[in-house]
């Protein structure tokens, strides 16, 4: 009975870490990749406007 338990709380824990990990990597990618090319596409073109009204 312990090395059932022992195994079915190891492989719930693995898959569980698995998952959650998977899921926050993607989470965290698109969430970087989308507030970096907010803040590029701000920037740039806060930048590009500033430039062309003083020139």
């Amino acid at each position: 009975m312990d090395g059932w338990m022992d195994g079915w709380m190891d492989g719930w824990m693995d898959g569980w870490m698995d998952g959650w990990m998977d899921g926050w990597m993607d989470g965290w990618m698109d969430g970087w990749m989308d507030g970096w090319m907010d803040g590029w596409m701000d920037g740039w073109m806060d930048g590009w406007m500033d430039g062309w009204m003083d020139g």
